[in-house]
């Protein structure tokens, strides 16, 4: 009566109203558990002003601002059932320009970034084949233990929990310019900690404070305001250098 295309089609059409189904559940059953304990801060412990090329690909030499901070954060109320990854990121928002221009705008710029991504499931491809097909052949095991010291050197470096951080130091990865080509000696300077939710399946959440919707809850770490200082030059750092030999 019906032909094998028909009932593939049919089978395939019932198979992608299943899965969307489960996929639109899955979005909306994090709503249900909102992450509320997300604790983040951050603390800055070095800023220097330097005129040059901030980047190997820039045309001209100008001001540039390099940003050293300590930054203490736990996300791991954020990764779920649905979490693929998260982007977690440092802000520094400063004026535009004087006080007395016309625009009173601030200026917003990423100097650090880093993506974490969600614990691997005991349910994944590559841990039912370590459980199942461990003693396959010893080529294999020779493999696994150099992939099992690989992953131990890496867990050494990475922090214990996923999603906790204790970055002390932590140099900027993206310099802070201006169009002007001026940033020296600008003033209520702020650094602020971000993040965003990047789901298997469902809207992006954002964090507070960044006028994005959906928002996860969560304490959003605000550092004091600071001024750039001026340009640091040779003579600067030589007449230093003097002061303290004397």
């Amino acid at each position: 009566m019906y032909s094998s295309s028909n009932r593939a089609q049919g089978v395939f059409g019932f198979f992608t109203t299943v899965a969307a189904f489960v996929a639109g559940f899955a979005a909306l059953s994090v709503f249900l558990h909102p992450a509320t304990d997300v604790t983040s801060s951050v603390e800055l412990k070095s800023v220097q002003v330097v005129k040059g090329r901030p980047h190997y690909y820039s045309s001209k030499r100008e001001e540039y601002a390099r940003i050293e901070f300590d930054l203490d954060a736990d996300f791991s109320p954020l990764f779920n059932w649905n979490t693929k990854q998260l982007f977690v990121y440092v802000l520094a928002s400063y004026p535009a320009s004087s006080p007395a221009s016309e625009n009173p705008h601030n200026s917003e710029a990423i100097i650090w970034d880093m993506i974490i991504p969600a614990p691997e499931s005991p349910y994944s491809f590559s841990n039912l084949k370590e459980r199942f097909l461990s003693s396959s052949t010893k080529s294999t095991g020779k493999a696994k233990k150099t992939n099992k010291n690989k992953k131990k050197s890496q867990k050494s470096t990475k922090p214990e929990q996923k999603g906790v951080l204790h970055l002390r130091n932590q140099k900027s990865k993206y310099q802070i310019t201006d169009i002007s080509g001026k940033i020296a000696e600008r003033e209520n300077v702020t650094l602020t900690v971000g993040w965003n939710v990047q789901p298997w399946v469902g809207a992006l959440l954002w964090s507070e404070g960044t006028g994005a919707w959906p928002r996860t809850e969560g304490q959003v770490g605000r550092g004091k305001s600071f001024d750039f200082p001026a340009v640091k030059t040779k003579s600067s750092s030589s007449t230093t250098s003097q002061a303290t030999d004397v």
